[in-house]
């Protein structure tokens, strides 16, 4: 009996799980079309700004990451398939003189993993972005009456 329980909780999991992962993969979607429309030509390379530190970053797949140096300056980087990208909490960025290059420098995702070469830098225009994710969070709105009840959509008349 304690082996059919086991079963039964992980069915019971693994069907939770399934649920839960459409809208996030959804959700990841967006954002990376989101970052892709907003993201520059390429450059051959950023500078770290406050000394050898990352500001920010966002997993977006395991060959896509967005590093925000500051709040205001963000750059999408394409890598190598890399392993524990999505999944790991910290990255770290190989860089000289403060400085991260193309085809040089890798994103290092932790100990037993292979550090991920960088394969391309775009700089993100954030304005842009911003935009961009305020037209997603569109809400049609309709106005109620004094009863409490919504009423009929005046449809510009």
């Amino acid at each position: 009996m304690g082996k059919l329980r086991i079963l039964a909780l992980v069915l019971i999991g693994v069907l939770l799980a399934s649920c839960e992962s459409v809208p996030y993969a959804q959700r990841l979607q967006q954002r990376q079309q989101a970052y892709s429309a907003a993201a520059g030509a390429p450059v051959r390379s950023f500078r770290l700004v406050l000394g050898m530190q990352i500001y920010s970053w966002e997993p977006l797949s395991d060959t896509q990451l967005v590093i925000y140096t500051l709040p205001s300056k963000a750059y999408l980087l394409d890598v190598w398939p890399c392993n524990n990208l999505t999944f790991t909490n910290f990255i770290g960025l190989t860089s000289f003189a403060s400085e991260v290059q193309t085809g040089f420098d890798k994103v290092l995702t932790g100990r037993p993993y292979i550090p991920c070469i960088i394969k391309q830098i775009r700089p993100i225009n954030l304005t842009q972005f911003k935009l961009e994710q305020a037209s997603q969070r569109h809400i049609d709105s309709v106005p109620r009456d004094n009863a409490g009840n919504p009423s009929a959509p005046n449809n510009g008349q």
